[in-house]
């Protein structure tokens, strides 16, 4: 994996706008990682994939992230700020492709780990059989194999006791697919777990640079004549130094 040029960054920008989040984050990785089938990127477990959308981000942006939430006991805005690392520890641990078992309750379960393909599949099927519960219907495509006293069963027929235990052991083999910071509010002490969703987080970071950047395009474009790959190649520095010099 890369970091992505400006240029490369646009066109991901571009080619991902309208289109659902799960097919964004492809996109960039797509981009990021061009030695990499689309097959192979949608295969990766969703902790792997979000793992490498942190650090993509932190090339990009920088290291820090921040953001503002409201307290749900209060309603203040607290201020959250952390590190890829912060949330990763040491890095990018999420197995790979691994095929997992579980034994319970006379069961023996294989199953795999949900992935950018399930979840397309399950955008897809929203509005059909079984929409109304998603968590089952993901947990059902990641069942591999169920046997009971020696004997190969459906998968469909386990109980849900040991779907339940199938999915905390996801939990538990895939943990950065369930990224989360613990916050207190400064004002009236009330403690609490926030979600956090990079690909989000990432995309609107990504909105808001394209923006910017596509304007000083404009008047740098206006003022010198130059073409919009010919002000992307500057650094950051000298565009911005070139844009003081033209708004004065």
């Amino acid at each position: 994996m890369r970091a992505l040029t400006a240029p490369e960054l646009l066109r991901a920008w571009e080619e991902g706008r309208g289109r659902p989040l799960v097919e964004r984050a492809l996109l960039l990785l797509s981009y990021a990682c061009p030695d990499e089938s689309r097959e192979s990127l949608l295969a990766l477990p969703i902790g792997r994939r979000d793992a490498r959308l942190l650090w993509l981000r932190s090339w990009t942006f920088g290291p820090l992230f921040t953001a503002l939430v409201r307290c749900p006991a209060c309603g203040e805005r607290v201020e959250l700020s952390f590190s890829a690392r912060d949330l990763l520890g040491d890095g990018d641990a999420s197995p790979d492709g691994t095929e997992h078992t579980l034994a319970q309750d006379g069961w023996e379960v294989a199953f795999r780990l949900p992935n950018s393909a399930d979840l397309l599949s399950l955008a897809e099927k929203s509005s059909g059989e079984g929409a109304a519960d998603p968590e089952r219907r993901l947990l059902e495509r990641c069942l591999l194999r169920a046997r009971r006293k020696g004997r190969s069963r459906p998968v469909r027929r386990l109980p849900a006791r040991v779907l339940n235990a199938v999915a905390q052991r996801m939990e538990e083999c895939d943990p950065q697919a369930d990224m989360h910071t613990d916050l207190a509010c400064p004002g009236c002490g009330h403690t609490w777990t926030a979600v956090f969703d990079i690909v989000s987080y990432f995309w609107a970071e990504i909105e808001s640079w394209a923006v910017r950047t596509l304007r000083d395009v404009h008047v740098l474009a206006s003022a010198y004549g130059w073409r919009e790959g010919e002000i992307l190649a500057l650094s950051p520095t000298r565009r911005q130094l070139y844009l003081q010099m033209v708004l004065g």
